[in-house]
């Protein structure tokens, strides 16, 4: 995109385009994609008269007003304080009511995707907002819903709106009437103008016609299951000259979420790369390489009212419980730092999971060598995987060193359909050779079996560990190309199962030891694996069941991506140390027993 000159800061310029400008001019820090939505605003200024925007601070700064002069905040130490916009929250707000359409008069936006660190005054803002539109905005029988996944989380807004509503002298019972005993309000109505806010969500019964929102304020979207809620009241604009739809929320984990959609359409929008007049974005997160746990400076990047709502001390503790108990660690990244993780808590951290990455590795170097392979196959949806393990030395204190390569295989027919789902990179994966697309609109397994036959010829393939799954077929593709391989049943169950190798030796494998022992060889660093991005996000996403003794074993429903290539790596290993485990001998203790003295 052609970079456009910018106007001149000045003394008497608005606080929207003040912020705007420091932004820009890196005087304030901030992350990329309110980088981006500076640049656009100050861009807007100059280009978007030509496509008939104007710019209209008054109507920014009625708004303001009515925040400072009307409304007062509630709890803690901004217990009855006037209700003084911040200046990010000055461009959120100021965007959305002073941009309009030169012809109509209207306002240019009818919709807001706004994602921060948790703390950081959300809620208190798009609470002024509703009121806002119930009292001051002009609208004849407006509409007001502050809507969430839950009757709970959508109350938590409109919580906020009341708190503030009843510190408001200006708002008095007199024009606001609250329907419901104080505390258990679920209803404001704006008598003289016929206009109401309430809360609503999936749950709310449905009474009368649907619902005319005016505006429509969507909390923590993150954690809405799907658009539903969303879709039912933008349905509802038709009756509107000018509706307005927010969305804020915290970052999430689910790349398939309606959530991250929105987000991804934000950042585009932001950017650049999509037209869109009608959408602002305020999307805080970190820049690729800013390392929150270790590095305090970004932290503002994410939380833009540091030092006002939140606070370095917190924000420290949070830091030191994610290094101090691991499951923490991605719900503070998602909560605090707006990082997209990829599971609600990290079964290995990123850390951890590179540092045993070695992009050295070359299959090569082990041709003839002894390995096992593990192999996990899928029908249409998933990822088939391979995962080819080999003995790679031993430590120091003597227990084997092994090395992983992962390969997946995904259909090529719909392979963009499900880049776009998933929000996984396939496409970029497969370019790459990460994986292989193969022909067609399900996996055909003649290619992973091709594969595997080549590699019983390169290598010293001892058996292939396997989950039942379509395990048939498989082995019938494999007969039917003149070929054989040594395979070996991997149970996937909570029980130990010992299982008769091809060379007649018993193998003892069972999903829940597999995990453990590739934990073992990460922690212990007696693993290194093949760079491999798709292998990185799968254990990323990892999840499990738990039996009742904790035992684990990887559940795919409950992934957020697809973990197909952490259950091969799993089995893989499991039988690569179930061999060598047999291949010590009997304990000491097992042959002569335990000497007492």
């Amino acid at each position: 995109m052609k970079k456009t000159k910018t106007p001149p800061k000045s003394s008497s310029t608005d606080p929207v385009t003040a912020y705007a400008q420091a932004v820009v001019a890196g005087e304030i820090v901030a992350g990329p994609h309110v980088r981006d939505a500076a640049a656009r605003h100050l861009r807007d200024l100059v280009e978007g008269p030509k496509r008939g925007l104007v710019w209209d601070v008054e109507a920014a700064e009625r708004f303001f007003d009515f925040c400072r002069t009307v409304l007062r905040l509630s709890e803690g130490q901004f217990d009855g304080v006037p209700f003084e916009l911040q200046p990010s929250q000055k461009f959120i707000c100021g965007s959305l009511f002073g941009w309009k359409w030169k012809t109509s008069g209207k306002r240019r936006y009818r919709r807001g995707y706004i994602e921060q660190g948790k703390g950081n005054g959300k809620s208190p803002m798009v609470g002024a907002i509703g009121l806002y539109g119930l009292v001051a905005d002009g609208e004849a029988g407006a509409q007001i819903y502050a809507a969430g996944a839950t009757k709970e989380q959508a109350s938590i807004l409109f919580r906020d709106a009341v708190n503030m509503a009843d510190k408001a002298p200006a708002l008095n019972r007199n024009r606001i009437r609250r329907s419901g005993g104080p505390g258990r309000e679920y209803n404001l109505a704006h008598v003289k103008s016929g206009s109401f806010f309430r809360p609503v969500s999936r749950e709310t019964k449905k009474t009368g016609s649907g619902p005319r929102p005016h505006f429509a304020l969507c909390d923590e979207v993150h954690e809405h299951p799907d658009g539903g809620v969303i879709e039912i009241l933008e349905r509802g604009f038709k009756f509107r000259e000018q509706p307005l739809l927010i969305m804020i929320t915290n970052s999430g984990s689910d790349r398939k979420s309606i959530c991250w959609q929105e987000r991804k359409h934000a950042v585009a929008v932001a950017a650049g790369d999509v037209e869109d007049d009608t959408a602002f974005s305020y999307v805080c997160s970190l820049d690729e390489g800013d390392d929150a746990f270790n590095d305090p400076s970004c932290w503002i990047k994410a939380n833009p009212l540091l030092g006002v709502t939140i606070t370095e001390d917190y924000l420290a503790i949070q830091v030191k419980q994610a290094k101090d108990i691991a499951a923490k660690a991605n719900g503070i990244r998602r909560l605090h730092f707006c990082e997209w993780t990829d599971a609600e808590s990290a079964w290995i951290s990123r850390a951890m999971w590179e540092s045993i990455e070695d992009a050295s590795l070359e299959i090569d170097d082990f041709a003839g060598k002894r390995c096992y392979a593990g192999l996990d196959l899928s029908a249409k949806a998933d990822l088939t995987a391979k995962a080819l393990i080999f003995e790679d030395g031993h430590a120091e204190d003597g227990k084997p060193k092994f090395a992983a390569f992962v390969h997946g295989y995904t259909p090529a027919d719909t392979l963009r359909a499900r880049c776009e789902k998933d929000g996984a990179p396939y496409d970029l994966w497969a370019d790459a050779g990460y994986i292989t697309a193969v022909p067609g609109k399900k996996t055909r397994l003649d290619f992973v079996a091709q594969d595997l036959l080549d590699d019983a010829e390169a290598y010293d393939l001892d058996f292939v560990a396997y989950d039942n799954f379509l395990i048939a077929d498989f082995e019938a593709i494999v007969g039917d190309m003149g070929g054989s391989l040594p395979m070996l049943d991997h149970p996937q169950g909570w029980n130990k199962r010992k299982r008769e190798a091809p060379d007649g030796s018993e193998i003892t494998l069972w999903m829940p030891g597999s995990i453990d022992e590739l934990e073992t060889l990460i922690m212990e660093g007696r693993i290194r694996v093949h760079v491999n991005p798709a292998l990185r996000s799968a254990v990323g996403s990892a999840t499990f069941d738990r039996s009742p003794s904790d035992l684990r074993r990887f559940t795919k429903h409950k992934a957020t991506a697809r973990i197909d290539m952490a259950v091969a790596l799993a089995m893989g290993v499991g039988a690569a140390v179930a061999r060598a485990e047999n291949e010590k001998g009997p304990s000491v203790y097992e042959t002569r027993g335990v000497l007492v003295f």
